[in-house]
């Protein structure tokens, strides 16, 4: 190989794998579910399986006068996922895409049981994620914004 060649391909090579583990970070990982007040509701892991992107709760946050996070269950979702706790429910799934963007997907609201169409974007820093659950057209629906988790990932999760 000649020197420029060499070159090339070493110059490749540090751009590889500097862009490495932004790629391998994209959306997967811990983040913080507001609710529509502005309380810390949950904090929610989000993985990409198959190609999907899927989310699941694993902790709560205490609400006064409320039950607390392992007795709570989804006493108002559809189907299977009826009367299953809260804690490890997957909430939202089917999200398809990459980069910035996800579409296609659907999230279950667990305070009515309700299922929704379900969208996602992600800040261009990657540490906020913009959710859009709606009925029919994107246009009729709400969006929250979710924080990616800073604090440590050994919280028992």
């Amino acid at each position: 190989m000649s020197g420029r060649r060499v070159w090339r391909a070493r110059a490749l090579g540090l751009l590889w794998l500097a862009a490495g583990p932004v790629a391998a970070s994209g959306v997967d990982g811990l983040w913080q579910q507001f609710d529509d007040d502005g309380r810390l509701n949950s904090l929610v892991r989000i993985e990409t399986v198959g190609g999907q992107v899927q989310a699941t709760i694993v902790k709560g946050y205490p609400v006064p006068g409320r039950a607390a996070d392992a007795d709570v269950r989804c006493g108002r979702c559809p189907g299977e996922l009826r009367d299953r706790p809260l804690i490890g429910l997957r909430f939202l799934w089917g999200l398809k895409g990459s980069g910035p963007a996800w579409d296609d997907g659907q999230i279950l609201d667990p305070e009515d049981g309700a299922i929704y169409r379900a969208k996602a974007t992600l800040s261009d820093d990657g540490s906020r994620l913009t959710v859009r659950g709606y009925l029919g057209v994107s246009l009729f629906g709400r969006s929250q914004v979710w924080r990616r988790h800073t604090g440590p990932a050994t919280e028992n999760l």
